[in-house]
């Protein structure tokens, strides 16, 4: 890469953070630390917070819009993302932004996003795919995959990029719907068993065995999420349906066969399994 490639890809934003709530905080801890300057909006008052961070915040969205950022950073709640979009002032805008979200689906907010902003605006949709607890001792070899929706600032898109792909993160560029494909079969399914064990009552043992230990520790992974974003992770994402399909069906499957084989051994002489005993 040039000397001038390392300086356009490494050159400081002014970065303004919508929702800044635990991830969009979390965020913001890295910004600070590679030198981005950050502005903060959200419906809850965080301004002692964010005095201490360095970041000026605002409840008035009006004066937010109004701040000149180069990057509008999305980081609501999936179930308030359509409601936060169309309360703001977006025509206050007075030059081309690039709008990227974090959401943890990604068709939906594309959606949304491409509805409600001005056509000069700009649009990345992104997931890392990490939060505060994964994310605690760094960002290496994390996923962070990103779609540029419509990109034509191709400085300040590569500049945020190279916020995370300096951190070391995997950067992997796919389409929403790719992603949300996926991410049914991954995300949202990990959090439905999550869920499911956490209502089954799943606490350690004494006896636990390392398997066991791991669905224990995937119950309270995925407790620790709201279940806003839980619910979000069905409703907005089209594949998720689907997926949780799969799971009824592939429960009843195994459960049949449980079932068939306790009949077989409760009575041979309706099969063949008791003719091979010695």
């Amino acid at each position: 890469m040039s000397s001038s490639s390392s300086s356009l890809l490494s050159q400081t934003l002014k970065i303004g953070i919508v929702g800044f709530g635990t991830f969009g905080q979390f965020l913001a801890k890295t910004l600070i630390k590679q030198g981005h300057t950050i502005t903060a909006t959200s419906r809850t008052d965080y301004s002692q917070l964010c005095d201490q961070l360095g970041i000026w915040f605002s409840r008035d969205v009006l004066a937010f819009m109004e701040a000149d950022n180069d990057v509008i950073l999305i980081c609501t709640s999936i179930l308030s993302l359509s409601e936060v979009l169309k309360s703001m002032p977006l025509l206050s805008l007075k030059r081309q932004t690039l709008f990227v979200d974090v959401l943890s689906v990604k068709e939906h907010p594309r959606n949304v996003l491409l509805q409600v902003l001005p056509q000069e605006m700009d649009l990345l949709c992104t997931h890392p795919m990490f939060g505060p607890e994964s994310g605690k001792n760094g960002w290496k070899d994390l996923a962070f995959m990103y779609d540029k929706v419509r990109v034509r600032d191709e400085a300040t898109c590569s500049s945020f990029l190279h916020i995370f792909e300096s951190e070391g993160c995997r950067m992997m560029e796919m389409s929403c719907e790719e992603h949300d494909k996926l991410a049914a079969r991954s995300q949202f399914l990990s959090h439905a068993v999550g869920r499911i064990l956490s209502e089954m009552g799943t606490e350690t043992t004494s006896i636990n065995t390392k398997s066991f230990e791991t669905l224990v520790r995937l119950k309270e992974s995925t407790t620790k999420d709201s279940f806003d974003l839980f619910s979000g992770l069905f409703i907005h994402n089209r594949f998720a349906q689907q997926e949780l399909m799969n799971l009824e069906h592939s429960f009843q499957m195994v459960k049949q066969k449980l079932l068939k084989t306790m009949n077989e051994e409760q009575n041979p002489s309706k099969s063949n399994h008791g003719l091979d005993a010695s």
